[in-house]
């Protein structure tokens, strides 16, 4: 068994350090949405009118359906929810 480390559990799952970072910021936005509904106590039915999405296209995002989200659909249901987005890009340490 190898004690290799990661910086990021998505670095140990994709195949490519692209795909690694795009998870990453798929997961940051759909913890942060996930976040902002339950501190508003919005219903699932209310979300989804917001978003212009289904009730079921919520529970997807509730319950971390990853694989079934865009960064382009987390960034637009985000910024409708009234978050702001910040983004900051470093050089690799690699």
């Amino acid at each position: 068994m190898s004690n290799q480390r990661f910086a990021s559990v998505w670095d140990a799952l994709e195949d490519t350090p692209e795909e690694a970072e795009n998870m990453n910021l798929r997961s940051a936005l759909m913890t942060a949405l996930k976040g902002h509904l339950a501190r508003t106590g919005m219903s699932q039915a209310q979300a989804a009118k917001l978003f212009g999405v289904t009730q079921p296209r919520v529970s997807d995002l509730m319950r971390g359906k990853i694989e079934l989200f865009s960064l382009d659909a987390l960034v637009n249901m985000a910024t409708v929810a009234g978050l702001h987005i910040e983004m900051r890009v470093l050089e690799s340490s690699a």
